[in-house]
């Protein structure tokens, strides 16, 4: 089964937050000749945008190409505070999230989970300097500082930029076995600490 793994892209968004995910989910398996994992990124017309620092990037699709999404990230940085107030990307994030196998947020991307509604009752995590944003627009979810991320099954956080790389092989991990992960981290020869249950929550 191959699975498709859509990333929303927007002005602004943090570079590291969806190309790390990216790089993760697009390589695994590949030593293995295996095809795990189609990943396409997203912007609401299909128009090119300017990420964080000025990279443009082309993305693949738009809300109204898209293909079926059985794994959804939303990054984060600076464009997140629009986005969270953009009733057409909320809408599309939580049309997504209701067929998706799980969904996924790196840095500040939750605060567009957020303001979707989509953390209430649930465990969440963000980058350190924005736990006070989370709570305002999530106050029924429970906010975990110094969480590398947060597992709730289907909805699945991280903390920031980097982090998302972490959460990224975690997932592999729990969808594919800790073999196929430690070979995607070894290929990218990362060596953050994904597979320690230090600064991890797993919800029950």
């Amino acid at each position: 089964m191959t699975r498709t793994v859509g990333i929303l892209i927007f002005d602004e968004v943090e570079v590291l937050d969806f190309a790390g995910p990216f790089e993760v989910f697009s390589i695994c398996g590949r030593r293995n000749q295996l095809d795990l994992f189609r990943v396409v990124t997203v912007s609401e017309r299909g128009q090119p945008i300017a990420a964080r620092n000025g990279l443009l990037v082309m993305p693949t699709h738009s809300f109204a190409n898209c293909p079926a999404l059985d794994l959804v990230l939303v990054p984060g940085g600076f464009g997140t505070r629009r986005e969270m107030k953009n009733a057409v990307v909320l809408e599309w994030v939580r049309s997504v999230a209701q067929r998706a196998e799980a969904v996924l947020s790196v840095c500040t991307g939750s605060l567009v989970l957020g303001s979707a509604g989509l953390l209430d009752g649930l465990h969440a995590t963000t980058h350190y300097l924005a736990f006070d944003e989370l709570r305002a627009v999530s106050p029924l979810a429970t906010i975990h500082e110094g969480a590398r991320y947060v597992d709730n099954g289907r909805i699945v956080c991280s903390a920031g930029v980097s982090a998302g790389i972490d959460m990224s092989l975690h997932v592999i991990r729990r969808l594919h076995g800790d073999d196929l992960a430690r070979e995607a981290a070894r290929y990218m020869e990362y060596e953050g600490r994904w597979d320690s249950d230090e600064r991890v929550i797993v919800a029950s």
